[in-house]
């Protein structure tokens, strides 16, 4: 289902508001914990406002409020309605370094050097065939404000099937559609703004990472060159508090092939060794267990009583 849905939204036209945006910080939590921030509710205001408009001002992409209200119009949420926002997290099984860019939630977290905070940004990503990377370790090679686009030959090729031709460069400026910032990782993708209204939270791009215009401003003035960069694809985060509460927090899986994403069944879900030790604890509680890897909220749940 929530595959479908993003079909129909990439399908769209929406006309987006503006709203003033920044990263969303969290403390990082106390040794041995992994769980940060906290849910919040919403109660949708009168008038035609779109969830794209509730998902920028909440710093959120289209899919993570999707998965948190399964039901949602993904157009026009119904006035008077309440919305959960999903503030809380599970941090990536990951190095607390740099930035880790989770492609299955669709999230960039960023720990700035020397201090004690996460900041957590809603991200775009690669479409099916041309996905971004996972299990990769890079850097930030390189900065440019007002980049300009390249269009690789198999990029022109595709556009001129649809009877687009695109220049050899695209030149900068607002209509790029790398936006206005843009920070380089390897010598193949960037981190980048969008000339597109929508997006965030979607796969589509040519495999890089997309971000809202704050937000890729944001991080070009704060993250330097030469910052460590983690491409990870992790699905289903968990944790066991130092108070003994486990959490498991399950999206939905990225799709693989076309026929995959379109069609209306849920991706299968894999465990490697050490996630299926954690839900086969005795404590965890079955229903709970079932339930969430049914629904796939994207939202930490408890799993034990």
């Amino acid at each position: 289902m929530i595959n479908s849905l993003r079909s129909t939204l990439l399908a769209a036209t929406a006309i987006v508001l503006s709203f003033s945006s920044a990263a969303v910080e969290y403390r990082l939590p106390a040794e041995g914990s992994n769980l940060v921030g906290e849910n919040q509710y919403y109660v949708v205001p009168e008038g035609k406002l779109t969830l794209e408009q509730i998902a920028s001002q909440f710093q959120l992409g289209l899919t993570n409020l999707l998965e948190a209200n399964p039901g949602v119009d993904p157009f026009l949420p119904k006035p008077g309605s309440t919305l959960l926002i999903p503030h809380q997290l599970i941090l990536p099984n990951a190095k607390r370094e740099g930035v880790v860019i989770n492609s299955a939630e669709m999230r960039l977290y960023y720990y700035p050097k020397g201090k004690n905070t996460v900041e957590v940004l809603p991200i775009g990503i690669g479409q099916i065939g041309k996905d971004t990377p996972e299990n990769w370790v890079t850097t930030v090679q390189r900065k440019r404000a007002n980049p300009t686009w390249t269009p690789t030959v198999n990029i022109r090729k595709s556009y001129a099937a649809k009877g687009i031709t695109l220049p050899a460069v695209w030149p900068a400026g607002a209509d790029n559609p790398m936006g206005l910032f843009a920070l380089y990782v390897g010598n193949l993708y960037a981190v980048h703004g969008t000339n597109a209204t929508f997006g965030i939270g979607l796969r589509v791009s040519s495999g890089c990472v997309r971000l809202r215009d704050e937000d890729i401003e944001h991080l070009y003035n704060s993250v330097p060159v030469g910052t460590r960069v983690e491409f990870i694809n992790q699905p289903i985060k968990a944790t066991e508090e130092p108070d003994g509460n486990r959490y498991l927090e399950v999206h939905e899986p990225l799709s693989r092939t076309q026929a995959e994403f379109d069609s209306l069944e849920p991706v299968a879900l894999s465990f490697d060794k050490a996630m299926t030790r954690f839900v086969a604890h005795p404590d965890t509680d079955s229903f709970t267990l079932k339930r969430l890897l049914e629904q796939r909220t994207g939202m930490p749940t408890r799993i034990n009583p």
